[in-house]
């Protein structure tokens, strides 16, 4: 950076990886390949955000002139320990800085990210050097601050002020020192909201099948820089055809690097086992398909050659062409938090006999004296824990079903608080303390029944919208059986997804758990009612919590990462647009 002072006093998710027709409110996506493509790496989208420092009323620490502050920026890592992640220059006398030096960071709505600010007094003799190099222990230390990345997002404006402590105080004692302000401003890169809209099709597909024609359907992927394939985008599945038009799929130029970056088109043939058939591929950036697009014209599908010297890629008679194209602002999950959307976290718990004796330590429902979480614990406070910053008032709707209260039948959906009037608990620590006492109070019985809890929720969540309130309901459901309501629930799902509600699967323990991943329809059919109803949309996601407790991605993330779609599908389906 060279001299490093300067005399100046001073999340996409957004639109990405489905075939959305935005423009067709019957509308209903077909999630039939979401499993397929999340095996080779697929995971959810992101924002860059842009943010940008200043502070007030610092502590003055030079004699015969005013501070000359710069401030770090660090990440709080899950051990506690502090990354660097960026330094500003350095504002010469000045108590209320405003530096020019922005961070860039990457916005995950599945993860909680903590930041940490410093400000330091950079000393006269340091002023020539590239703030880079500065010996931060050599400066003065002028305060310290801390909150996560979702703090500064939801907040109105997206502008949050914080006291600035001393470092061993800022972990948010009551009468820590306070040593001036600091404000953090977040932007939304354009880039995270810039998207290209493409309808594609293709002609004389080959035919895989032996009796029909293929079901074909196709994969937009890129390189990333250490040469990995990843797949970002797909259309739905058509049947029987080998001239299909898909609906239009958007692809989000922040996720892609720019109009000229190598992209990856495959069409395959789907097949219920998983194992979908390469009808043929071709390479182009998306500067190449808005020339396909003006030309009128189409390019030729390969088979890759197979390895061996001297092998050369089958050129294909099957042809892709792009019916559509064009450029658009889309807006993303961060321009509706900004116009004051909130996520309200709900939970039910369940309370059937197959967990085993609360009382015994082989239950899943057994409360360990050391304070280890068990994995109804741990499932709410993993998600909470990224909810909660979404959620202002922070009083959690929570239930249990599958018990039989004292003196009462068995309930498939009960106050977890123990009311009989109101069903809201406050805070994490309220559900956690509610849970544990109603282990003492209701015996546990059975079956397992999801109907009547998801009929309560999208309840709540219908009164919400048809009152205007700017809320989207999150529920989150941990279970350890297989339900024995299957088509009761799979009717409550088509009528919620009407209502701004996602839903949230945790399964514990051993059991068999094949018809959730129905619920889910990752790897099927969208869900349809008694009546013949087509849910408009999808809301749900499973997870059995033995896949992946002991690997790198954690539940929160595994559950929560489509949770942006999920929202802006219905905001679109709604036709909901923020005013900014």
């Amino acid at each position: 950076m060279g001299n490093c002072c300067s005399d100046v006093a001073g999340g996409q998710s957004a639109v990405g990886g489905t075939g959305k027709n935005q423009n067709d409110p019957a509308y209903s996506p077909n999630e039939a390949v979401d499993a397929f493509l999340k095996s080779r790496g697929y995971q959810g989208l992101y924002s860059q955000i842009e943010l940008s420092l200043s502070a007030s009323s610092l502590r003055d620490r030079d004699v015969l002139s005013k501070s000359d502050p710069m401030a770090v920026l660090y990440s709080k890592e899950k051990d506690g320990s502090l990354k660097e992640l960026s330094r500003t220059e350095v504002v010469l006398n000045s108590l209320n800085p405003k530096w020019i030096t922005k961070y860039t960071i990457a916005y995950y709505f599945e993860t909680v990210q903590n930041l940490v600010f410093r400000v330091y007094d950079v000393d006269t003799q340091f002023h020539n050097q590239d703030v880079k190099m500065l010996k931060l222990e050599e400066q003065d230390f002028l305060g310290e601050a801390s909150c996560t990345l979702a703090q500064i997002v939801t907040k109105s404006g997206r502008s949050l002020t914080l006291d600035l402590v001393c470092g061993e105080q800022s972990s948010g004692q009551t009468h820590a020192r306070k040593l001036g302000k600091l404000t953090v401003l977040a932007e939304e890169s354009v880039s995270s909201k810039t998207t290209i809209e493409l309808r594609l099709r293709c002609s004389e597909l080959e035919s895989k099948d032996l009796f029909s024609k293929s079901d074909p359907f196709l994969v937009v992927s890129k390189a990333t820089e250490s040469g990995m394939v990843v797949p970002i985008c797909k259309t739905e599945v058509i049947k029987n055809d080998h001239s299909p038009i898909w609906k239009s799929v958007f692809l989000n130029i922040q996720q892609i690097g720019s109009k000229d970056s190598p992209l990856t088109i495959e069409c395959y043939d789907f097949n219920s086992n998983g194992k979908h058939s390469l009808l043929g591929k071709i390479h182009k950036s998306l500067s190449d398909l808005e020339k396909l697009h003006s030309a009128g014209t189409g390019a030729n599908l390969f088979i890759p050659a197979a390895l061996g010297p001297n092998q050369q890629n089958k050129v294909l008679k099957s042809q892709l062409f792009v019916e559509s194209y064009s450029e658009k602002i889309q807006y993303t999950f961060l321009d509706y938090l900004a116009w004051g959307y909130e996520l309200n976290f709900m939970v039910a718990i369940d309370f059937t006999a197959s967990n085993g004796n609360p009382r015994l330590p082989d239950s899943l429902h057994y409360i360990d004296p050391s304070g280890r979480p068990n994995a109804y614990q741990r499932a709410i406070l993993d998600v909470g824990e990224v909810l909660q910053y979404y959620d202002t008032d922070k009083h959690f709707p929570a239930w249990g079903f599958g018990a039989r209260p004292i003196d009462g039948p068995v309930s498939h959906c009960f106050n977890l608080n123990g009311s009989n009037s109101y069903c809201e608990v406050e805070g994490i620590q309220g559900i956690m303390m509610a849970y544990m006492s109603a282990l003492h109070n209701v015996s546990l019985a059975g079956p397992t029944l999801f109907g009547p809890v998801i009929t309560s929720a999208a309840h709540i969540a219908s009164q919400s919208f048809t009152n205007n309130e700017r809320k989207y309901f999150v529920l989150l459901i941990i279970t350890d059986g297989v339900i024995t309501d299957l088509q009761e629930t799979m009717d409550a799902l088509v009528q919620a997804a009407d209502m701004p509600l996602s839903i949230l699967i945790v399964g514990v323990g051993g059991a068999d758990f094949k018809e959730m991943e129905i619920l889910d329809a990752d790897k099927g059919e969208r869900l349809e009612s008694t009546t013949g109803r087509v849910a408009v949309r999808d809301i749900v996601q499973f997870v059995p919590l033995r896949d992946v407790q002991n690997g790198d991605v954690s539940v929160v993330q595994s559950l929560l990462a489509e949770l942006p779609s999920q929202f802006l599908e219905f905001m679109r389906f709604r036709k909901v647009q923020p005013t900014l």
